[in-house]
């Protein structure tokens, strides 16, 4: 069974920039796609980014496009969501998410296995 633990949480500013880790178990792992997602207080889990079995593939959602990067090495077991030009509204408690496809999806229900997750703040 897969197990997934995240890292590299903290505390920045707005407009600093933060590299979340994500290092699964098992010998399956390029086999699924893997997604992140996030949770802030009172608000449901959402979407941030996804990306296929293979790397190839990565989707994301309108509030993070071209500020946050999905990506994935296979041979390390770990998927990274480097972000960009973080803002207020990005604080949150980031998941890592592994779906049993090779292709992501944006549902929660789209994903079996998740991590602990990794606060994120970002100050204004």
């Amino acid at each position: 069974q897969v197990q997934l633990v995240e890292s590299g949480g903290g505390l920045v500013q707005a407009g600093d920039s933060l590299r979340l880790s994500c290092a699964a178990s098992g010998r399956t792992f390029s086999n699924y796609a893997m997604g992140w997602f996030r949770q802030a207080p009172g608000k449901e889990r959402e979407f941030v980014a996804g990306i296929a079995s293979n790397g190839y593939g990565t989707y994301y959602a309108d509030s993070v496009k071209g500020r946050f990067t999905i990506s994935r090495d296979n041979a390390k077991n770990t998927v990274i969501l480097q972000m960009n030009s973080l803002k207020a509204e990005d604080t949150a408690v980031y998941y890592c998410a592994k779906r049993r496809s090779r292709f992501p999806g944006t549902q929660y229900g789209d994903y079996d296995t998740w991590g602990q997750g990794t606060q994120v703040t970002v100050s204004s």
